[in-house]
């Protein structure tokens, strides 16, 4: 036998991690790297990068990584540094004096879920502005010491890093995180075994490992399925955040909604209040529908409880923008649960249905968090209204404006947001107690006070800084990319720092008109070229890599700023993320914001710049209809002038250029002798004084605890006292009407101002006699009256005047109503009759109505 000259079989490889000691002096650096707080905590983030200035830029600022690559010599140093340790010495403290105050239990306990969350640029978990604002919301919790955990994926790829090619064109590239280098830790048993979540998918289950992100005092529970458990079909669910198929998106969703809850179950914790940041995680009502009803509970009992403690935040203006599955594919998931909830298929697929009998129509999440939640918000006033319009066929008998959907602004977290350079400035001048009471108008108003030099010098070192920070991250990528040594080191050193900087920097969705600014290229020109009054614009975001048509705007912008005319006038700053944004949010003068109207549910980078005395230039729509106040900022109107969106177009192109040249750049040019434009300082002022107050996300975090989270866990106290008893007769209640309400019928009325008209000034009495069925004073009577709606032909709701009951006789009741017009016109008008309950939250919890002849 002849011998083989090779043998060898493949090997198993197995990840071996292996941390790099500390000295003991050292080791409550690992404590405070694996705590996000010092993502908002400037002093920490100093503190680290002190530790080797060179390594941190190197590692992108991750104090994990950081402390992993400090050789031994640097940490001998590092000791035997008085100067450093009580930097260190300084920082812990302050650190374990925030963590040791315990959590206060006089507000209710959340849980919150949401599929993408931006703490830290470190942590790539995030893609947008719903990521901003939950990351936000956790550190904002973390500082009103609120109880509260939060519930997401930890993806190992993340949202893609952008790049543009020598022509523009967005180049997304996909690179995976090491997570033993991130700061966050995986969950292990009192054994130091891996905790395991086993998530049901059809036939088999999906096992997911749990990470936890420490925010402070919030703990952040991250779902990951790249693990040696799992299929390669399965282990790509925790791949990338809003990537693959419809398939892979549903099983996302399975993973964050179902997954979600029984983690929580796994870890043992219980919440009063469950809150979906979107529809992603609609499904974690589902798993608790399935657990009451495991209980002992019936569908109906187990609903009353799951809605009663259940908020659905909506973040999007249009029907189009939600998730929505076909009946095959939720089917092959998701078949088994009607068995399991006592009911039949087509109740259950059903509640993401907006007509449920309806066969032809997906099954959408945001549908069946409407109607599996008790309370359901938008993210601005206007978002509450288009919200109410978006979501009223779901009850049909209502009109938009007597729904229940509200709205909580949203804010954006102060310290994370706002520059140290404005930090210590407020620290001079405001009351001590500013962190504890930001929404106090009054406080803010000691900007008045500050000095308008200190308030420009302040200004000027954070546009030097911007700038510095592009020279210093973009001129070796721009050497690489753009092909022409030459172009790149010219449009360098064309960028004026004593320039009026604009800064338009979001993601690249359409409807937010990045076009916008180039309808006219030689006014755009002009505006840009003069010479005793520069101006320039810097451009940055992403396109979802499916969208073609954002990738074409960035593509034709980028061209744009490489003509002659523009190079160094217009700069698109590529791969958009937290650690740009916060150089763009407090560098540039002006925040300009164009979307189409009323597409921007609330918008919060315009919010982050206020707190940087940056001034918003904006169409009136999401927060800014709120925000906005003469003299603190400019305005396009919030109403359209042309229904066709060309004309709009060149429309708001031509009011923005006419904003430039006529107020906006004359003002800030008007330096006089001092150097700087009074004027414009005192824009700046008015703008701190009179918006940014309004628009923290601790007040946010105030507005939900008020509007919702209180009043939901009252009422869910309520239902749950006594084995769950009220729960019980309520939903016996609902069944009960619900099985005779067809047959409830007009036994007799008397309702001649309605068939003959009347007069104003004239009392009409309506009178009409119900046979009840039994039910025992359980329907409500009221006169519904409608008027056109301006000169469209849709109507609004002009005045409900409701009935009382004024006698009885067997199953019969008389409702009367004493009703005086005060207007004289053409109207519209019928009696709507429906269920009455004292504890039920609002006529849309149990939505029947019928319309009386």
């Amino acid at each position: 036998m002849k011998i083989k000259s090779d043998y060898a079989n493949t090997p198993q490889w197995k990840d071996l991690n292996i941390k790099s000691s500390l000295p003991e002096e050292l080791k409550c650096l690992d404590e405070l790297a694996h705590n996000m707080w010092w993502a908002w905590n400037y002093e920490a983030s100093n503190m680290f990068k002190s530790l080797d200035e060179k390594l941190y830029e190197e590692v992108g600022h991750n104090p994990v990584l950081l402390l992993e690559r400090l050789s031994y010599d640097r940490k001998e140093e590092i000791v035997k540094s008085r100067t450093t340790m009580r930097k260190v010495k300084a920082v812990y403290d302050s650190f374990r004096k925030y963590m040791d105050v315990a959590p206060d239990k006089k507000r209710p306990s959340v849980a919150y879920f949401s599929m993408e969350y931006g703490i830290s640029q470190v942590l790539k978990i995030y893609s947008g502005g719903l990521g901003m604002l939950a990351g936000d919301y956790l550190k904002e919790a973390s500082d009103s010491n609120v109880d509260m955990c939060a519930v997401g994926l930890l993806y190992r790829y993340g949202y893609f890093k952008q790049s543009l090619s020598i022509d523009g064109q967005q180049i997304a590239q996909y690179e995976a995180q090491n997570f033993n280098s991130l700061p966050i830790e995986r969950l292990a048993d009192k054994d130091g075994n891996p905790i395991v979540v086993d998530v049901p998918y059809m036939n088999y289950q999906v096992h997911a490992y749990v990470w936890v992100v420490n925010v402070g005092r919030i703990k952040l529970y991250l779902l990951d399925t790249d693990n040696e458990m799992n299929s390669e079909f399965d282990k790509p669910i925790t791949h990338a955040l809003y990537g693959g198929d419809w398939e892979n998106r549903l099983k996302q969703e399975i993973l964050l909604g179902i997954g979600g809850i029984l983690a929580l179950k796994k870890l043992g914790i219980t919440k009063q209040i469950y809150h979906c940041n979107e529809g992603h995680a609609a499904l974690c009502n589902l798993q608790r529908l399935c657990d009451y009803v495991a209980s002992g509970l019936t569908f109906n009992q187990a609903m009353e409880l799951v809605r009663a403690s259940s908020l659905y935040t909506v973040h999007t203006p249009v029907p189009a923008g939600h998730d929505y599955f076909e009946e095959a594919l939720f089917g092959k998931y998701m078949g088994g649960y009607p068995a399991v909830l006592g009911i039949n298929w087509e109740e259950f697929i059903g509640m993401g249905r907006t007509n449920p009998s309806d066969h032809g129509e997906r099954f959408c999440m945001s549908t069946f968090a409407c109607n599996t939640s008790q309370e359901i918000n938008g993210v601005s006033k206007l978002h509450g209204w288009v919200s109410q319009k978006m979501f009223a066929p779901l009850w049909n008998g209502y009109y938009p404006e007597e729904n229940h959907v509200g709205y909580v602004t949203n804010g954006v977290h102060f310290p994370t947001w706002t520059a140290s350079e404005w930090r210590q400035l407020y620290d001079k001048y405001f009351d001590p107690k500013f962190m504890g009471d930001q929404s106090n108008e009054s406080i803010w108003h000691a900007i008045y006070q500050v000095p308008d030099s200190e308030i420009w010098e302040t200004r000027m070192a954070l546009k030097k800084k911007l700038i510095d920070y592009i020279r210093e991250k973009f001129t070796q990528t721009w050497l690489k990319n753009q092909g022409d040594p030459s172009k790149v080191v010219s449009l360098l050193e064309r960028i004026n720092p004593n320039a009026l900087m604009i800064g338009f920097c979001r993601r690249f969705a359409t409807y937010k008109r990045a076009h916008l600014l180039f309808t006219d290229i030689d006014r755009l020109s002009k505006i840009v070229n003069d010479p005793e009054h520069p101006v320039l614009f810097f451009f940055s975001g992403k396109a979802h890599p499916a969208d073609g048509a954002g990738q074409g705007l960035i593509k034709k912008i980028f061209e744009i700023s490489q003509r002659p005319e523009f190079l160094g006038k217009i700069i698109f700053l590529e791969d958009y993320d937290m650690h740009l944004a916060r150089r763009l949010v407090s560098g540039v003068d002006i925040w300009m914001n164009t979307p189409t109207r009323p597409l921007e549910a609330s918008g919060t980078s315009g919010e982050k710049a206020e707190m940087n005395g940056v001034v918003n230039l904006s169409v009136l729509d999401g927060w800014w209809v709120e925000g906005y106040r003469e003299g603190a900022g400019w305005a396009l109107p919030q109403k359209r002038t042309y229904q066709d969106q060309g004309y709009q177009d060149r429309l708001d192109a031509v009011t923005i250029y006419g904003m430039l040249e006529n107020e906006i750049i004359p003002l800030y040019y008007d330096k006089k002798k001092k150097g700087y434009s009074e004027s414009w300082i005192k824009v700046i002022k008015n703008s701190i004084a009179t918006i940014a107050p309004h628009y923290t996300m601790k007040r946010q975090l105030d507005d939900y605890y008020a509007k919702f989270y209180v009043k939901e866990a009252n009422r869910v106290k309520k239902l749950q006292a006594n084995d769950n008893q009220l729960a019980k007769e309520i939903a016996l209640w609902k069944e009960t009407v619900a099985e005779r309400w067809d047959s409830i019928r007009v036994v007799s009325k008397d309702a001649g101002l309605l068939e003959n008209g009347g007069e104003t000034g004239v009392t009409y009495h309506l009178r009409y006699s119900i046979d009840e069925q039994g039910l025992a004073d359980a329907v409500g009577l009221e006169l519904v009256v409608l008027k056109p709606h301006n000169d469209d032909e849709e109507y609004e709701v002009f005045g409900v005047h409701e009935f009382k009951v004024v006698g009885k006789e067997g199953n019969t009741y008389t409702f009367e109503a004493n009703i005086e017009p005060s207007q004289a016109g053409t109207f519209r008008t019928a009696v709507r009759m429906f269920p009455k309950n004292q504890h039920l939250p609002h006529r849309q919890d149990f939505c029947y109505v019928k319309w009386l002849d």
